[in-house]
Protein backbone atom coordinates (compact mmCIF):
# COMPACT_ATOMS: atom_id res chain seq x y z
CA UNK A 1 0.00 0.00 0.00
CA UNK A 2 2.41 2.23 0.68
CA UNK A 3 4.29 1.84 -2.22
CA UNK A 4 1.13 2.58 -4.67
CA UNK A 5 0.01 5.65 -2.01
CA UNK A 6 4.27 6.54 -3.11
CA UNK A 7 3.46 6.34 -6.98
CA UNK A 8 -0.32 8.07 -6.75
CA UNK A 9 2.00 10.95 -5.11
CA UNK A 10 4.42 10.76 -7.65
CA UNK A 11 1.57 11.22 -10.68
CA UNK A 12 0.39 14.40 -8.88
CA UNK A 13 3.74 16.15 -7.90
CA UNK A 14 4.01 14.92 -11.66
CA UNK A 15 0.58 16.38 -12.92
CA UNK A 16 1.49 20.07 -10.58
CA UNK A 17 5.05 20.18 -12.77
CA UNK A 18 2.90 20.79 -15.70
CA UNK A 19 4.41 24.48 -17.43
CA UNK A 20 2.98 27.88 -16.96
CA UNK A 21 3.01 29.38 -20.72
CA UNK A 22 3.62 33.38 -20.37
CA UNK A 23 3.32 33.94 -23.93
CA UNK A 24 4.51 37.54 -24.91
CA UNK A 25 4.98 38.81 -21.78
CA UNK A 26 8.40 37.32 -21.78
CA UNK A 27 8.79 37.97 -25.38
CA UNK A 28 11.03 41.29 -24.55
CA UNK A 29 13.46 39.53 -22.18
CA UNK A 30 14.50 36.01 -24.02
CA UNK A 31 14.66 38.47 -27.41
CA UNK A 32 16.89 41.05 -25.63
CA UNK A 33 19.15 38.71 -23.67
CA UNK A 34 19.38 36.88 -27.73
CA UNK A 35 19.69 40.62 -29.25
CA UNK A 36 22.77 41.90 -26.61
CA UNK A 37 24.58 38.59 -26.66
CA UNK A 38 24.82 39.02 -30.34
CA UNK A 39 25.84 42.62 -30.12
CA UNK A 40 28.64 41.54 -27.97
CA UNK A 41 29.90 38.38 -29.65
CA UNK A 42 29.29 38.95 -33.30
CA UNK A 43 30.30 42.89 -32.85
CA UNK A 44 33.59 41.51 -31.49
CA UNK A 45 33.62 38.42 -33.96
CA UNK A 46 33.52 41.09 -36.98
CA UNK A 47 36.33 43.06 -35.80
CA UNK A 48 38.75 40.31 -35.04
CA UNK A 49 40.70 40.44 -37.83
CA UNK A 50 41.09 43.58 -37.74
CA UNK A 51 41.99 43.46 -33.81
CA UNK A 52 44.32 40.67 -33.97
CA UNK A 53 46.63 41.92 -37.13
CA UNK A 54 46.96 45.28 -35.87
CA UNK A 55 46.59 45.41 -32.15
CA UNK A 56 48.21 41.41 -31.40
CA UNK A 57 50.44 41.70 -34.85
CA UNK A 58 49.82 38.33 -35.76
CA UNK A 59 49.90 37.51 -39.79
CA UNK A 60 47.23 37.78 -41.81
CA UNK A 61 47.04 33.48 -42.02
CA UNK A 62 47.45 32.75 -38.73
CA UNK A 63 44.59 35.35 -37.56
CA UNK A 64 42.75 33.71 -39.87
CA UNK A 65 42.61 30.51 -38.60
CA UNK A 66 42.19 31.56 -35.57
CA UNK A 67 39.21 33.17 -36.18
CA UNK A 68 37.78 30.38 -37.67
CA UNK A 69 38.97 28.18 -34.91
CA UNK A 70 36.69 30.43 -32.52
CA UNK A 71 33.69 30.55 -34.86
CA UNK A 72 34.17 26.95 -35.37
CA UNK A 73 33.84 25.64 -31.82
CA UNK A 74 31.23 28.37 -31.22
CA UNK A 75 29.14 26.22 -33.65
CA UNK A 76 29.87 23.25 -32.51
CA UNK A 77 29.51 24.39 -28.57
CA UNK A 78 25.40 24.46 -28.70
CA UNK A 79 25.56 20.71 -29.44
CA UNK A 80 27.51 19.75 -26.32
CA UNK A 81 25.27 22.90 -23.91
CA UNK A 82 21.97 21.56 -25.71
CA UNK A 83 22.47 17.84 -24.33
CA UNK A 84 23.48 19.56 -20.95
CA UNK A 85 20.75 21.75 -21.04
CA UNK A 86 18.05 19.07 -21.88
CA UNK A 87 19.53 16.13 -19.38
CA UNK A 88 20.74 18.05 -16.44
CA UNK A 89 20.09 21.82 -15.86
CA UNK A 90 17.11 23.24 -17.98
CA UNK A 91 17.34 25.90 -20.31
CA UNK A 92 16.84 28.35 -17.78
CA UNK A 93 19.92 27.79 -15.50
CA UNK A 94 22.26 26.94 -19.11
CA UNK A 95 20.78 30.29 -20.14
CA UNK A 96 21.86 32.02 -16.76
CA UNK A 97 25.07 30.69 -16.48
CA UNK A 98 26.06 31.38 -20.28
CA UNK A 99 25.21 34.88 -20.45
CA UNK A 100 27.36 35.47 -17.43
CA UNK A 101 30.27 33.63 -19.16
CA UNK A 102 30.04 35.64 -22.51
CA UNK A 103 29.66 38.61 -20.27
CA UNK A 104 33.11 37.64 -18.88
CA UNK A 105 34.58 36.76 -22.24
CA UNK A 106 33.50 40.30 -23.53
CA UNK A 107 35.17 41.91 -19.93
CA UNK A 108 38.43 39.47 -20.84
CA UNK A 109 38.80 40.58 -24.52
CA UNK A 110 38.01 44.20 -23.41
CA UNK A 111 40.54 44.20 -20.91
CA UNK A 112 43.27 42.89 -23.68
CA UNK A 113 42.58 46.11 -25.45
CA UNK A 114 42.83 48.38 -22.47
CA UNK A 115 46.03 47.30 -20.67
CA UNK A 116 48.88 47.42 -23.00
CA UNK A 117 50.84 44.59 -20.69
CA UNK A 118 48.19 42.47 -21.96
CA UNK A 119 48.93 43.18 -25.31
CA UNK A 120 51.89 43.06 -27.93
CA UNK A 121 53.35 46.74 -28.27
CA UNK A 122 52.38 48.48 -31.59
CA UNK A 123 53.87 48.15 -34.58
CA UNK A 124 56.06 52.12 -35.64
CA UNK A 125 55.84 52.98 -39.10
CA UNK A 126 59.66 52.42 -39.26
CA UNK A 127 60.34 48.97 -37.99
CA UNK A 128 60.75 45.73 -40.21
CA UNK A 129 59.68 43.42 -37.73
CA UNK A 130 56.70 43.65 -35.52
CA UNK A 131 56.94 41.96 -31.73
CA UNK A 132 54.38 39.54 -31.70
CA UNK A 133 52.20 38.36 -28.57
CA UNK A 134 53.79 36.47 -25.58
CA UNK A 135 52.72 33.23 -24.26
CA UNK A 136 51.21 35.14 -21.18
CA UNK A 137 49.06 37.64 -23.55
CA UNK A 138 48.08 34.64 -25.62
CA UNK A 139 46.71 32.89 -23.08
CA UNK A 140 44.51 35.86 -21.44
CA UNK A 141 43.29 36.19 -24.96
CA UNK A 142 42.44 32.69 -24.95
CA UNK A 143 40.66 32.60 -21.64
CA UNK A 144 38.07 35.33 -22.97
CA UNK A 145 37.96 33.64 -26.38
CA UNK A 146 37.17 30.34 -24.60
CA UNK A 147 34.64 32.10 -21.82
CA UNK A 148 32.58 33.74 -25.24
CA UNK A 149 32.66 30.11 -26.98
CA UNK A 150 30.97 28.63 -23.61
CA UNK A 151 28.41 31.05 -23.00
CA UNK A 152 27.70 30.61 -27.36
CA UNK A 153 27.06 27.02 -26.07
CA UNK A 154 24.95 27.95 -23.57
CA UNK A 155 22.59 30.66 -25.18
CA UNK A 156 22.36 29.59 -28.96
CA UNK A 157 20.77 26.09 -28.34
CA UNK A 158 18.61 27.17 -25.41
CA UNK A 159 17.37 30.78 -26.02
CA UNK A 160 15.09 29.74 -29.20
CA UNK A 161 13.82 26.95 -27.42
CA UNK A 162 13.05 28.99 -24.08
CA UNK A 163 11.16 31.52 -26.37
CA UNK A 164 8.90 28.71 -28.08
CA UNK A 165 8.27 27.04 -24.59
CA UNK A 166 6.29 30.40 -23.66
CA UNK A 167 3.87 29.48 -26.15
CA UNK A 168 1.03 26.63 -25.79
CA UNK A 169 0.93 24.41 -28.84
CA UNK A 170 -2.29 23.07 -28.16
CA UNK A 171 -3.89 26.24 -28.76
CA UNK A 172 -4.37 28.22 -32.43
CA UNK A 173 -3.14 31.38 -30.60
CA UNK A 174 0.01 29.57 -29.14
CA UNK A 175 0.64 28.48 -32.52
CA UNK A 176 0.36 31.62 -33.95
CA UNK A 177 1.73 33.23 -31.63
CA UNK A 178 5.38 30.90 -32.29
CA UNK A 179 4.93 31.77 -36.28
CA UNK A 180 5.48 34.87 -35.47
CA UNK A 181 7.80 34.65 -32.56
CA UNK A 182 10.18 32.69 -34.56
CA UNK A 183 10.37 35.51 -37.41
CA UNK A 184 10.36 38.22 -35.19
CA UNK A 185 13.38 36.29 -33.57
CA UNK A 186 15.16 36.61 -36.68
CA UNK A 187 14.16 39.82 -37.49
CA UNK A 188 15.30 41.07 -34.10
CA UNK A 189 18.61 39.16 -34.54
CA UNK A 190 19.35 40.31 -38.13
CA UNK A 191 19.26 44.02 -36.85
CA UNK A 192 21.48 43.15 -33.78
CA UNK A 193 24.08 41.82 -36.32
CA UNK A 194 23.67 45.23 -38.26
CA UNK A 195 24.21 47.07 -35.46
CA UNK A 196 27.31 44.94 -34.30
CA UNK A 197 28.69 45.16 -37.90
CA UNK A 198 28.72 48.98 -37.53
CA UNK A 199 27.93 50.57 -34.45
CA UNK A 200 29.91 48.49 -32.28
CA UNK A 201 32.45 47.94 -34.27
CA UNK A 202 32.85 51.84 -34.53
CA UNK A 203 33.61 52.55 -30.55
CA UNK A 204 19.65 36.93 -20.83
CA UNK A 205 11.01 32.26 -11.81
CA UNK A 206 8.32 30.51 -13.17
CA UNK A 207 8.46 30.43 -17.11
CA UNK A 208 10.82 28.18 -17.36
CA UNK A 209 10.80 24.47 -18.36
CA UNK A 210 12.16 21.16 -16.62
CA UNK A 211 14.83 19.60 -18.12
CA UNK A 212 13.13 16.30 -19.65
CA UNK A 213 16.23 14.36 -21.01
CA UNK A 214 18.32 14.43 -24.10
CA UNK A 215 16.41 14.57 -27.40
CA UNK A 216 19.92 12.62 -28.76
CA UNK A 217 19.39 10.23 -26.55
CA UNK A 218 15.32 10.00 -27.47
CA UNK A 219 16.16 9.61 -30.97
CA UNK A 220 18.63 7.22 -30.59
CA UNK A 221 16.46 5.14 -28.64
CA UNK A 222 14.06 5.16 -32.04
CA UNK A 223 16.78 3.79 -34.60
CA UNK A 224 17.90 1.15 -31.10
CA UNK A 225 14.32 -0.12 -30.92
CA UNK A 226 13.75 -0.26 -34.76
CA UNK A 227 16.86 -2.61 -35.24
CA UNK A 228 15.91 -5.09 -32.42
CA UNK A 229 12.57 -5.21 -33.99
CA UNK A 230 13.45 -5.41 -37.42
CA UNK A 231 11.78 -8.60 -38.49
CA UNK A 232 8.50 -7.11 -36.98
CA UNK A 233 5.89 -5.96 -39.00
CA UNK A 234 4.44 -2.85 -38.91
CA UNK A 235 1.00 -2.73 -38.16
CA UNK A 236 -2.00 -1.83 -40.83
CA UNK A 237 -3.19 0.32 -38.59
CA UNK A 238 -0.54 2.43 -36.44
CA UNK A 239 -2.73 4.71 -34.60
CA UNK A 240 -4.27 2.00 -32.89
CA UNK A 241 -2.02 -0.53 -32.76
CA UNK A 242 1.18 1.40 -31.82
CA UNK A 243 2.14 2.85 -28.33
CA UNK A 244 1.39 6.07 -28.11
CA UNK A 245 2.04 7.57 -25.18
CA UNK A 246 3.00 11.23 -24.25
CA UNK A 247 3.86 12.68 -21.35
CA UNK A 248 1.62 15.51 -19.57
CA UNK A 249 3.91 17.55 -18.67
CA UNK A 250 5.75 17.67 -22.42
CA UNK A 251 5.17 20.96 -24.21
CA UNK A 252 5.71 19.59 -27.85
CA UNK A 253 2.75 19.49 -29.66
CA UNK A 254 1.23 15.98 -29.98
CA UNK A 255 2.72 14.30 -33.91
CA UNK A 256 0.31 12.16 -35.78
CA UNK A 257 1.70 8.85 -37.08
CA UNK A 258 2.55 9.41 -41.03
CA UNK A 259 3.31 6.75 -43.25
CA UNK A 260 7.19 7.78 -44.69
CA UNK A 261 9.86 6.01 -42.81
CA UNK A 262 7.63 3.32 -41.53
CA UNK A 263 10.80 0.95 -40.78
CA UNK A 264 10.96 3.46 -37.60
CA UNK A 265 7.46 2.74 -36.75
CA UNK A 266 8.68 -0.62 -35.50
CA UNK A 267 10.13 0.49 -32.24
CA UNK A 268 6.88 1.17 -31.12
CA UNK A 269 5.57 -2.35 -31.55
CA UNK A 270 4.51 -3.46 -28.45
CA UNK A 271 5.40 -7.02 -27.91
CA UNK A 272 4.94 -9.18 -24.78
CA UNK A 273 8.10 -8.45 -22.88
CA UNK A 274 7.37 -4.59 -23.06
CA UNK A 275 6.82 -3.23 -19.55
CA UNK A 276 4.53 -0.45 -18.88
CA UNK A 277 5.17 1.82 -16.10
CA UNK A 278 2.01 3.28 -14.11
CA UNK A 279 1.65 6.66 -15.57
CA UNK A 280 1.44 4.73 -19.13
CA UNK A 281 4.90 5.34 -19.91
CA UNK A 282 7.73 2.57 -21.14
CA UNK A 283 9.95 0.62 -18.41
CA UNK A 284 12.40 0.57 -21.24
CA UNK A 285 12.34 3.10 -23.58
CA UNK A 286 15.74 1.30 -25.60
CA UNK A 287 12.87 -1.45 -26.25
CA UNK A 288 9.46 0.60 -26.47
CA UNK A 289 9.33 3.68 -28.17
CA UNK A 290 6.03 6.18 -28.34
CA UNK A 291 5.02 7.66 -31.57
CA UNK A 292 5.96 10.71 -30.57
CA UNK A 293 9.62 9.89 -30.11
CA UNK A 294 9.20 8.36 -33.85
CA UNK A 295 7.97 11.39 -35.74
CA UNK A 296 10.46 13.24 -33.92
CA UNK A 297 12.96 10.85 -35.36
CA UNK A 298 11.10 11.53 -38.98
CA UNK A 299 10.82 15.39 -38.63
CA UNK A 300 14.77 15.28 -37.99
CA UNK A 301 15.43 12.84 -40.86
CA UNK A 302 13.03 15.31 -43.03
CA UNK A 303 14.83 18.26 -42.33
CA UNK A 304 17.99 17.20 -43.21
CA UNK A 305 18.15 17.91 -47.09
CA UNK A 306 16.83 21.96 -45.17
CA UNK A 307 20.43 21.62 -43.39
CA UNK A 308 22.41 20.33 -45.75
CA UNK A 309 21.16 23.26 -48.09
CA UNK A 310 22.68 26.12 -46.05
CA UNK A 311 26.26 24.41 -45.97
CA UNK A 312 27.62 26.19 -49.21
CA UNK A 313 26.38 29.44 -47.44
CA UNK A 314 27.47 28.78 -44.36
CA UNK A 315 30.96 28.31 -46.04
CA UNK A 316 31.03 31.60 -47.78
CA UNK A 317 29.59 33.70 -44.72
CA UNK A 318 32.81 32.42 -42.82
CA UNK A 319 34.96 33.94 -45.32
CA UNK A 320 33.30 37.24 -45.21
CA UNK A 321 34.27 37.54 -41.60
CA UNK A 322 38.62 36.88 -42.31
CA UNK A 323 38.90 37.05 -46.19
CA UNK A 324 36.58 39.64 -46.93
CA UNK A 325 37.63 42.09 -44.25
CA UNK A 326 41.42 41.58 -44.95
CA UNK A 327 40.27 42.45 -48.93
CA UNK A 328 37.77 45.63 -47.17
CA UNK A 329 41.25 46.62 -45.56
CA UNK A 330 42.55 47.47 -49.17
CA UNK A 331 39.94 49.16 -49.86
CA UNK A 332 40.04 53.24 -50.20
CA UNK A 333 37.15 53.57 -47.38
CA UNK A 334 37.91 56.97 -46.80
CA UNK A 335 34.85 59.69 -46.94
CA UNK A 336 36.40 62.94 -49.10
CA UNK A 337 33.35 65.00 -47.56
CA UNK A 338 33.58 64.21 -43.66
CA UNK A 339 36.95 62.32 -43.66
CA UNK A 340 35.13 59.82 -42.41
CA UNK A 341 36.59 56.42 -42.57
CA UNK A 342 34.61 53.39 -42.63
CA UNK A 343 35.50 50.72 -40.37
CA UNK A 344 36.89 47.41 -42.51
CA UNK A 345 34.68 44.78 -40.59
CA UNK A 346 31.76 47.40 -41.22
CA UNK A 347 31.37 45.74 -44.62
CA UNK A 348 29.93 42.17 -43.18
CA UNK A 349 26.83 44.76 -42.61
CA UNK A 350 25.37 44.05 -46.28
CA UNK A 351 24.80 40.36 -45.72
CA UNK A 352 22.65 41.42 -42.42
CA UNK A 353 20.93 44.15 -44.07
CA UNK A 354 19.79 42.18 -46.90
CA UNK A 355 18.66 39.73 -44.03
CA UNK A 356 16.69 42.16 -41.60
CA UNK A 357 14.59 43.86 -45.32
CA UNK A 358 13.79 39.96 -46.61
CA UNK A 359 12.07 38.91 -42.83
CA UNK A 360 9.33 41.55 -42.75
CA UNK A 361 8.14 40.71 -46.71
CA UNK A 362 8.20 36.72 -45.67
CA UNK A 363 6.18 37.20 -42.92
CA UNK A 364 3.83 39.38 -43.47
CA UNK A 365 3.36 38.92 -47.39
CA UNK A 366 5.08 35.51 -48.64
CA UNK A 367 3.76 33.57 -45.97
CA UNK A 368 0.05 34.73 -45.93
CA UNK A 369 0.13 34.55 -49.68
CA UNK A 370 1.42 30.91 -49.74
CA UNK A 371 -1.01 30.24 -47.38
CA UNK A 372 -4.24 30.93 -49.44
CA UNK A 373 -2.37 29.30 -52.01
CA UNK A 374 -1.81 25.93 -50.80
CA UNK A 375 -3.65 25.97 -47.51
CA UNK A 376 -0.24 24.85 -46.16
CA UNK A 377 2.83 26.44 -45.02
CA UNK A 378 6.35 24.94 -44.22
CA UNK A 379 5.85 22.25 -41.06
CA UNK A 380 7.64 23.16 -38.05
CA UNK A 381 8.67 20.03 -35.84
CA UNK A 382 8.31 19.94 -31.77
CA UNK A 383 11.46 22.26 -30.01
CA UNK A 384 12.46 19.91 -26.88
Amino acid sequence: MEEERAQTNGLADHEDQLPVYRGLKVMPFIIGNETFEKLGTIGALSNLTVYFTEVFNMKNVSAATLINVFNGTSNMSPLVGAYLSDTYFGRYKTLGFASVSSFLGLISITLTATFPALHPPQCSAQSTACVGPTSGQLAFLFVGLGLLVIGAGGIRPCNFAFGADQFDPSTESGRRGVDSFFNWYYFTLTVALMVSATLIVYVQSNVKVRPDGSPLTSLTQVLVAAVRKRRLTVPDQPTVSLFNHVSKKSTNSKLPSTDQFRFLDKSAVIMPVDGINIDGSASNSWRLCSVQQVEEMKCVLRVIPIWASAIIYHLANAQNHTYGIFQALQLDRLSRSTDFKIPAASHTVFTSLSLTLWVPVYDRILVPALRRITGKVLQKCPIR
